[in-house]
């Protein structure tokens, strides 16, 4: 077990079952300091179980066997109460509103390395390594589309895909709001499939363009307007085939 620096906060209760999912924030505030003594503020009412500052230093809240408070309302894959199903880790970034900038190469391998740690304990696949802007994309942004998810899935954590050119040509022009018809219906559907609390629907409306920006913010960051090019719906139908790929081999095995 890696060793990390001990900062207990008060904010957690007890799980209903093992962790299945990991999810992962920004801290969204001026400093890490500043954003440490929040997550162990007992007023506060928020915790995740760890932090990772830009130098690289992992700092432990919440024991692992325990539900942090972190994730908010939010649906992934069904669940609804992400906070029970999850384990929480915060990484040291201002985030949107203070001057979003970079993720630190000491950070992202200590990030890397924490998740291989996580995983080592528990069972956790590939589709339940999210953003939570993810799980709740009518609210959040974090980590933001300068995270590297790329990264993180060549290290063997997460998805990720890149389709060819000839694949994103052959799904044709744009889906955006207003449109209605098959090619909503499939999309929304889609999105679904994946993880996004959102119901299959004819109508390409808010809902649809929300969900649709927050994927584009973890899967396709080149482009984050809600509007399904034939780049963002071909990274979908790969991400998909992926994430059944590796259902069935885990089934098997």
């Amino acid at each position: 077990m890696t060793s990390y620096i001990d900062a207990p906060s008060p904010n957690f209760d007890a799980r209903r079952a093992p962790p299945d999912m990991l999810v992962l924030h920004y801290t969204g505030m001026q400093t890490g300091e500043a954003a440490l003594a929040r997550l162990r503020d007992p007023e506060a009412k928020v915790s995740a179980h760890y932090l990772v500052e830009e130098d690289g230093r992992v700092f432990q809240l919440v024991p692992e066997e325990r539900r942090a408070w972190h994730a908010g309302r939010g649906v992934w894959q069904g669940e609804d109460d992400c906070n029970a199903a999850s384990i929480g880790i915060e990484i040291v970034n201002p985030g949107h509103e203070f001057g979003y900038r970079a993720f630190p190469e000491a950070q992202i391998a200590a990030v890397i390395a924490l998740i291989s740690d996580i995983r080592s304990r528990w069972t956790i696949a590939d589709n339940r390594i999210i953003a939570h802007s993810d799980l709740a994309p009518d609210r959040k942004e974090d980590p933001g589309e300068l995270f590297p998810w790329k990264r993180l899935a060549e290290a063997g954590h997460g998805l990720w895909f890149e389709p060819a050119a000839e694949r994103v040509q052959a799904l044709g022009g744009l889906l955006q709001k207003g449109d209605q018809g098959i090619g909503p219906m499939v999309l929304s559907a889609g999105l679904h499939r994946l993880g996004y609390g959102l119901k299959a629907s004819g109508d390409y409306d808010a809902a649809v363009e929300t969900a649709v920006r927050a994927f584009q913010r973890h899967w396709r960051p080149a482009r984050i307007d809600g509007v399904a090019d034939g780049e963002t719906r071909a990274r979908l139908v790969g991400l998909l085939q992926i994430a059944s790929a590796e259902s069935v081999t885990g089934f098997l095995n």
